[in-house]
């Protein structure tokens, strides 16, 4: 969250790899990913209030080359979960998939049991993170949550940033969050208005079909933004769930602690049933039907025990198994090489820098930013109030 934010290199090849996909459904625009053979029941991802479809961008690439089809998707602009329900029952219908299992991180997790609840026969699985049962305490943690939707976009990304835990990170987890707060910038003030509504509705998870052996609970054990008590509630919701716990990763495991969490994805694919298809993996991504995978370079499926080991070699074999290999060599792509080489290199020395550098300017932002709140915020409520009041008046006069 300080400093001038670069983009990873191996996002931008990802980006350059991975077609993003934009439907619009009645009135609802969907932006997903979808990325893996077509034959494989799909693992949906679903992200938190700070979240886009891009944030599970590890995850696609790592567990779509070992033959797993891996959709992420934005949560589009609905107001309350019984329209989220019904929109993304419509998705599933629109791009012809029926049973889904569901990753879902912080309110994607609460999203995606409500869904489970509500529309049991379509759901075969639960991965939650970070999640919880209900919105009780977010409402009350949010007393102008009556005038979310007429609230400037400035001050609801800045709720939604302090939301995220500031100070000295480790290096990787400072990673995490420089790259989600750059998602937050993406999104509009509709998009914000919309998710924090969903957080703080009125709402709580039921009792669900779907068998505590078919969940698992993946939570970090060093801080979350979600309280511990919700999270506590939420094993004890389903006691027969399969616990996998993260040593560190902060509020975005997904992106700090990629390695652990799709060994653990792949896990719980495997216990639930899930065939991944590896020999259907393509050469090219932009090949195929449906967004085939990036080779057949990983025809020989990695087993979870050999990965956990690889975790503690160098990162150089690291990065090698988490990158599909480059399409055949054209002047087009030698080009593409040098652009993400340099940017590897650069991002990586000027990560080394921006905390020195920039801390003079950050402190002088942040000073900034809280006069300009603490005095247009009191100013900005009042107007409301008054508009609010003699509208009342009129209506009863009237």
């Amino acid at each position: 969250m300080k400093g001038a934010f670069s983009a990873p290199g191996d996002y931008i090849y990802f980006k350059s790899q991975v077609p993003l996909h934009k439907i619009p459904i009645g009135t609802k625009q969907w932006r997903y990913y979808d990325f893996g053979p077509k034959v494989v029941p799909p693992l949906i991802c679903l992200p938190g209030t700070a979240g886009t479809a891009d944030v599970y961008y590890k995850q696609i690439m790592s567990l779509s080359m070992k033959g797993y089809r891996i959709i992420s998707v934005d949560i589009p602009r609905v107001w309350n979960h019984h329209e989220w329900i019904q929109a993304f029952e419509k998705f599933l219908d629109a791009i012809d998939v029926h049973h889904i299992h569901l990753y879902g991180t912080s309110l994607g997790g609460f999203l995606a049991q409500l869904f489970a609840q509500h529309r049991p026969r379509r759901v075969r699985s639960l991965v939650l993170s970070n999640s919880f049962l209900d919105t009780c305490s977010f409402s009350a943690a949010m007393p102008w949550a009556s005038i979310v939707s007429w609230t400037p976009s400035f001050l609801l990304k800045r709720y939604v940033l302090t939301g995220i835990r500031d100070g000295p990170h480790e290096p990787f987890i400072a990673d995490s969050v420089d790259f989600v707060v750059s998602q937050v910038e993406t999104l509009s003030r509709e998009d914000l208005a919309s998710r924090l509504t969903l957080t703080v509705d009125a709402a709580s998870v039921g009792s669900l079909l779907l068998s505590d052996s078919l969940i698992t609970i993946m939570d970090t054990n060093d801080y979350c933004a979600i309280p511990q008590q919700l999270k506590d509630q939420l094993c004890e919701r389903y006691p027969g769930a399969r616990r996998a716990y993260l040593k560190s990763g902060g509020d975005f495991p997904f992106l700090s602690r990629p390695d652990e969490v799709n060994l653990h994805l792949q896990l719980h694919l495997r216990r639930v049933g899930v065939e991944a298809r590896p020999d259907l993996v393509r050469s090219n991504p932009r090949e195929g039907n449906g967004g085939g995978n990036p080779s057949e370079k990983n025809d020989k499926q990695e087993d979870p025990d050999d990965t956990s080991k690889d975790d503690q070699g160098t990162s150089e074999n690291s990065s090698a198994q988490n990158q599909p290999p480059l399409a055949p060599e054209t002047s087009e792509s030698h080009s593409l090489d040098g652009q993400l080489d340099n940017a590897k290199i650069w991002h990586l020395g000027f990560m080394k820098k921006q905390h020195i550098v920039s801390l003079p300017t950050q402190i002088l932002l942040q000073v900034t930013w809280e006069i300009v709140s603490l005095h247009f915020m009191p100013l900005y409520m009042g107007t409301m109030y008054i508009i609010l009041n003699n509208s009342w008046k009129f209506r009863q006069a009237v």
